[in-house]
């Protein structure tokens, strides 16, 4: 099984970057009296930020066709509700949430359903899709009027029009947004934090939104506080950032609870746990949620999202993304509409500029490797990532010399090494003692590996077959 996930051409990837011992130091924000907020642990990878850091972000051209696969977020996959021929509106519902953990799919464009069938999936598999010949005419589904003030609406309100406009998390998880603002009521949840850290190398796109449009990442803010009813407010972004912190500064009001946190330049600063450990000091418990911690966490992306729909009526069908990499000829940040192959943003970014090694769907550290480049993209897209192969090349493994270095840099306090090696010998339980579940799979501990060991892939075995475990005891439990 372990070979198996391993030489999968969609396994999760991790690049290991050729100058992988080099630290990094990031431009820090200009403010002596500003505090620069972190965690314990992670890593300083060579950004790469440059080719579409300072490259003013675009509106990619109208598709002819797009591909919209029914999952698109965690959980259960949407039902089509709509069938080949049928004329369809911009922001038409065409796939219905079949659960909880769920969120309703809309049409990216204007036109005539051309199939309902299974497509291949970025995630490896067939999944069934709906494909829309646009008509070129944009026309938008004249049930969608804009909600206005969010003040008039309940915390309920607000989370079922988050809800229906089918907006997930987008920065890469895509877990759905109404799920995560619905609280349970034995939590208690303080405050809301944005994250527009952004700590993936290479990827732009929540930079560009934040300098485009402060206004809407912070008016999202204001409504998810109130959807959770809470007070506080915050917005992490990294110091390599200056001008997307001031942008963000701006959009606040004086007298506003809400707060810009200032965070270091590291890797994985945006992850949620290292986040609210960062800007609040607490610790989400092993196996707990942010909720746990009494925190609420959204991408920047999501919260625009999030103003945009209330602004407009709009549901969420279009995203920000980085096509960049060394493969590609004119790297760029732009905005795509969702089920577009990512063949067509290539294109639109100058083709190859030399031939591709890996296609990455993501960033380098957490991005999942693309069989094809004809899937397409999703509400999580943050990025195509097209290395040459000697970017790419994951270096042969030698044996672990116990220097300890993946477990000095582990996010999370785990001991990597200990949880791989269980991991390749079968030993499930003991991966389990090691607390393996709780690992982010952020690849910080192969990255610093001087032995180039594949650890993170060996975790990701292991944490399936802990899940399996413990899914097996509940059954003998009942």
């Amino acid at each position: 099984m372990y070979a198996c996930i391993k030489n999968n051409p969609v396994f999760f990837c991790f690049i290991m970057l050729k100058y992988h011992h080099k630290i990094y130091e990031s431009e820090v924000f200009d403010l002596q009296s500003t505090d620069i907020h972190s965690f314990k642990g992670g890593i300083h990878p060579p950004y790469n930020k440059e080719r579409t850091q300072n490259v003013a972000a675009k509106v990619a051209q109208e598709p002819n066709v797009v591909t919209i696969p029914m999952s698109l977020h965690i959980g259960a996959p949407c039902k089509p509700v709509v069938k080949k021929g049928d004329s369809v509106f911009l922001g038409q519902k065409i796939g219905e949430a079949t659960g909880f953990v769920s969120a309703p799919i809309h049409a990216s464009v204007s036109g005539t359903v051309k199939a309902v069938a299974q497509y291949p999936h970025p995630n490896g598999n067939n999944v069934m899709s709906v494909v829309i010949e646009s008509d070129g005419k944009n026309t938008v589904d004249p049930e969608i009027k804009p909600y206005g003030d969010f003040n008039n609406y309940s915390s309920k309100e607000i989370i079922d029009i988050i809800k229906n406009a089918g907006i997930v998390g987008m920065g890469g998880a895509t877990f759905p947004t109404h799920v995560k603002l619905s609280i349970p009521p034995d939590k208690k949840v303080d405050c809301v934090i944005l994250n527009g850290a952004e700590c993936e190398p290479y990827l732009t796109a929540d930079y560009h939104l934040m300098k485009l449009r402060p206004e809407k990442v912070v008016q999202g803010l204001r409504i998810a506080m109130r959807a959770v009813g809470v007070q506080k407010g915050f917005i992490g972004i990294e110091d390599n950032k200056p001008d997307a912190i001031e942008k963000i500064q701006s959009a606040i009001l004086p007298d506003e609870a809400i707060e810009v946190v200032i965070l270091k330049t590291k890797y994985p600063q945006g992850a949620e746990k290292q986040l609210i450990m960062a800007v609040t000091g607490r610790e989400v418990p092993s196996g707990g949620l942010p909720a746990d911690a009494g925190a609420v966490v959204m991408n920047v992306g999501t919260a625009a999202q999030v103003a945009t729909t209330f602004e407009t009526g709009m549901p969420l069908y279009k995203r920000f993304l980085t096509c960049t990499g060394d493969a590609v000829k004119d790297a760029c940040t732009m905005e795509v509409k969702v089920g577009v192959p990512l063949q067509e943003v290539i294109d639109q970014c100058g083709g190859f500029a030399n031939d591709p090694g890996k296609i990455i769907m993501g960033g380098p550290m957490m991005g999942v490797a693309q069989f094809s480049t004809n899937v397409p993209v999703m509400k999580g897209t943050s990025g195509i990532l097209c290395l040459t192969k000697a970017s790419a090349e994951i270096p042969e493994p030698s044996a672990c010399i116990r220097c300890g270095h993946c477990a000095n840099v582990c996010p999370i306090h785990l001991q990597p090494l200990y949880m791989a090696a269980y991991a390749q010998h079968q030993r499930w339980e003991k991966c389990e003692e090691f607390h393996i579940l709780d690992c982010i799979e952020c690849g910080s501990c192969a990255f610093s590996c001087p032995a180039k060991r594949t650890l993170v892939s060996s975790i990701r075995v292991g944490k399936r077959q802990v899940q399996a475990l413990r899914k097996q005891r509940a059954v003998k439990n009942k």
